[in-house]
């Protein structure tokens, strides 16, 4: 029973305010949204500059797929009180990641693994904190972890461009800046770690410049 609430609260959620924000109050305009995945299981890596970050991926799907999406988030922050725990757990459906006192034998992928087992569409912030507006930080290794032990599914990049400054670390109130997003093809798992979190990195970058190269056009 509490999980048919939770799915319509979420739903509810996102009809009053993801799509508002986003689309209405913010603006937005996604470029190859076919290379969206409607189906899981898929990961979602995804530049992190706001809080709004999330929204406006949610705000991407169609309503009926939102129940499949999860983002991977820091239980520490989102944490922080018994509210703020049942909103990010019921209503945005967050994976908490344990960033400190990591236990000895305690997996910190595990809930991300049984999402994906489950056909979960995951949204994860390879940077794994918000950076300073429009500045990509260097990226963790988790992601890399995930995708080698999932390397047949499939890891699409999106770039976001106007969140840090629509609202930036700090901020409670979004300032209504229009926003761009570009979503790039999958890539998928590259035998060693390294190589992998290489073709990443290189895929941000293409989509930032293929991003900056169509507003130069516009």
């Amino acid at each position: 029973m509490n999980t048919w609430i939770n799915q319509f609260l979420r739903m509810l959620f996102v009809i009053l305010i993801a799509y508002p924000v986003v689309i209405l109050w913010l603006g937005i305009t996604v470029r190859y949204r076919e290379n969206l995945p409607i189906q899981g299981p898929a990961i979602i890596a995804a530049n992190h500059n706001s809080h709004l970050d999330i929204l406006t991926i949610i705000s991407l799907f169609p309503l009926l797929s939102i129940a499949n999406i999860q983002p991977v988030a820091a239980a520490d922050y989102f944490f922080k009180n018994s509210f703020l725990k049942w909103f990010s757990l019921s209503i945005i459906g967050i994976i908490p990641i344990n960033r400190k006192n990591i236990k000895r034998g305690v997996d910190p992928l595990e809930g991300c693994c049984q999402a994906l087992e489950a056909g979960k569409i995951l949204i994860i912030f390879p940077e794994g904190t918000r950076g300073n507006p429009e500045k990509m930080e260097e990226f963790k290794s988790g992601i890399g972890h995930l995708a080698k032990r999932f390397p047949h599914v499939p890891v699409v990049p999106i770039f976001m461009h106007g969140l840090g400054k629509a609202m930036p670390k700090g901020a409670w109130i979004p300032i209504p800046l229009f926003i761009s997003v570009v979503i790039g093809k999958p890539i998928y798992w590259i035998d060693g770690k390294t190589a992998f979190m290489e073709a990443l990195k290189q895929r941000f970058h293409y989509l930032k410049q293929k991003l900056h190269s169509i507003s130069d056009t516009l």
